[in-house]
């Protein structure tokens, strides 16, 4: 069986799901450890998380056991050890059945019938094919904030484009160096023209975790700001973003899956060309890897 660890966000919950259902699809056994979010793991956890994929409507998923895991990664196997370094000290050496990301994409795994995966799985080219599949199986439950529903047929009745700004937790020092300068003003400044040149009289939904900020940038007719799903009602966020038929993205897996799920056939995604600092962007690699997107730097400029 290959096991896939579930951790972090939900756009990252929704990706190492993508990749299960994946593997599913081409025949190979298939399970998710979710134990990462055991209180044990979430004392180790930089931003505790909880496990949000339960909350779509009848998602299919097999969730295994701590015996399944023990019988793939040894008698040792503790749920306490959710760091990777651990894992590796203790199981790689003598099983090599743990398997950690490292690179963007890493096509051999599909070749494997017995491992442990522990990894983000952001790739568009992991499981592109299925994405469809996926539209259909993810099922957000009925909200019951009237403001979502309003919005949805209002989003249904003109063109509309999504933008997304997280800032928030990427303002920490922890974390700026990795993840900050990436969605500058220029890179949506590009995105917007790009839409504008594409449609007009389209309105801009704008979602944010700092609404002072995108108040103050996006002011006008032409913008609304949703700013009503707060907390754990940021789910419907996603459902919105999903509406629009176009999809402006922030370095940030939410809103990719914002873009994913938007089943308009005419859709056009825009992402950065970088999700990380650490990256480098070889714009050839990344259109053949993240197929139907269309790129942009941070400097503003479309790849």
């Amino acid at each position: 069986m290959v096991i896939i660890r579930v951790m972090g966000g939900l756009g990252n919950q929704l990706q190492q799901y993508a990749l299960y259902r994946k593997f599913q699809s081409i025949g190979t056994k298939a399970g998710l450890d979710i134990s990462w979010f055991s209180q044990a793991s979430q004392t180790q956890a930089a931003a505790p998380r909880r496990f949000a994929l339960s909350d779509f409507v009848d998602l299919p998923m097999r969730v295994v056991s701590k015996e399944e895991v023990r019988s793939l990664l040894g008698r040792g196997y503790e749920e306490k050890a959710g760091l990777v370094e651990k894992l590796k000290k203790r199981f790689l050496p003598e099983k090599g059945f743990l398997f950690e990301e490292s690179e963007m994409f890493h096509p051999q795994i599909f070749d494997w019938h017995r491992r442990y995966l522990v990894g983000y799985w952001a790739c568009e080219a992991y499981y592109s094919d299925i994405l469809e599949k996926l539209r259909k199986e993810i099922r957000f439950p009925i909200s019951a904030d009237r403001r979502n529903r309003e919005a949805m047929e209002e989003l249904s009745s003109q063109p509309s484009a999504s933008i997304h700004i997280r800032r928030g937790d990427y303002l920490d020092a922890a974390n700026v160096a990795m993840f900050g300068g990436i969605c500058t003003e220029e890179y949506y400044d590009t995105s917007v023209r790009y839409v504008k040149e594409r449609q007009s009289r389209v309105i801009f939904y704008v979602f944010s975790d700092d609404l002072e900020y995108a108040r103050a940038h996006y002011p006008g007719p032409e913008y609304r700001i949703v700013d009503w799903n707060r907390g754990e009602g940021s789910f419907y966020d996603m459902q919105l973003m999903s509406c629009c038929k176009y999809n402006i993205c922030a370095n940030s897996t939410f809103s990719f899956w914002g873009a994913r799920l938007n089943g308009s056939n005419d859709k056009v995604m825009i992402r950065p060309s970088i999700q990380k600092n650490s990256q480098i962007c070889v714009p050839e690699e990344m259109k053949k890897l993240w197929k139907g997107w269309t790129l942009v730097t941070p400097e503003g400029r479309v790849i």
